[in-house]
């Protein structure tokens, strides 16, 4: 495993390069993982997608598919593809400190 540093704080990650440990998780953190994915600031459509992710994991111990999550987290596709470019649920799950979505490649 690979590591990352945030605050200060090392962080594993897995072999996708998402957070190994979801509970290492933070808002501060989400902003580093978003820089480095390219976003320099997360709006307030952002983080609906975010946490909608989140909240999807918690519930069915999964990350939720792009059709999931176009279809109930409130951000059309064309919207949630401007946000978070070059794969929308693979990129918006890294950055919610989940692990890849099964489906994406």
């Amino acid at each position: 495993m690979s590591t990352i540093e945030i605050g200060g704080k090392t962080l594993e990650l897995d072999a996708d390069g998402n957070l190994a440990n979801i509970s290492d998780w933070n808002e501060e953190i989400a902003r580093e993982l978003a820089k480095s994915e390219g976003i320099e600031e997360l709006n307030e459509s952002h983080w609906q997608v975010i946490n909608y992710m989140r909240k999807v994991f918690v519930e069915d111990g999964g990350a939720p598919s792009i059709r999931k999550l176009t279809k109930e987290s409130g951000v059309n596709t064309k919207e949630l593809y401007a946000l978070f470019p070059n794969g929308p649920a693979k990129k918006s799950a890294k950055i919610a400190g989940l692990p890849k979505p099964k489906g994406c490649i």
